[in-house]
């Protein structure tokens, strides 16, 4: 071997070793910058407090309700029956909203007889808008007390129709509200997104 092969072969291994300890380099600079990177990324916790909450509707019979949390807030899912559709005009006269006039109660597709999108379902807050307590359901038609079924909100008595609207002469203010939603299919409701968001 003459020293120019000699040459040859170690500029060939210096080649090698150099391209070798940078593909080391950039592996050894991409494991340490993952954890930081990760940490950057928002917890569980926190996406799921302001993500869209799907909740399945396949396997909801008529006069069932679901609750799920979105954005810390508990959110009713009622199927409605034909008979609690029907009794949605009555009483219209001891109710403070019936025709839903406060625009903040619910965005504009919802604003209507059933304050749904689908006239079956209703998606509501379960936060009574006097000081925030949960109602509960109360769907039992009483006739004698006017009274077609609804929420009732255990802690100051106030009274909602099933479609949310509050009645007179409770210390509720407005309407339950209606958190932004969309049907992605008959059997899936996404609790937090409408149709106009992306």
């Amino acid at each position: 071997m003459t020293d120019d092969d000699l040459d040859q072969i170690d500029r060939n291994r210096r080649h090698f070793l150099a391209i070798a300890t940078a593909v080391t380099g950039l592996v050894g600079a991409g494991v340490a910058i993952y954890p930081f990177l990760a940490s950057l990324k928002p917890s569980a916790r926190a996406q799921a407090l302001g993500a869209p909450v799907e909740v399945s509707i396949g396997s909801l019979e008529p006069g069932e309700m679901v609750r799920v949390l979105w954005r810390g807030k508990l959110v009713f899912v009622l199927r409605r029956t034909e008979e609690m559709l029907k009794h949605l005009g009555d009483n219209l006269d001891m109710l403070k909203d019936p025709n839903s006039e406060v625009v903040e109660q619910q965005p504009e597709y919802a604003a209507n007889a059933t304050r749904s999108v689908k006239p079956e379902y209703l998606v509501v807050e379960g936060s009574c808008t006097h000081l925030g307590c949960a109602p509960i359901e109360d769907f039992e038609v009483r006739p004698a007390d006017h009274w077609t079924g609804g929420f009732f909100c255990p802690c100051h008595g106030s009274k909602f129709d099933l479609a949310g609207r509050v009645y007179n002469g409770v210390p509720a203010p407005t309407n339950l509200r209606i958190p932004p939603h969309r049907f992605v299919r008959d059997d899936l409701v996404l609790i937090g997104q409408d149709a106009g968001a992306a």
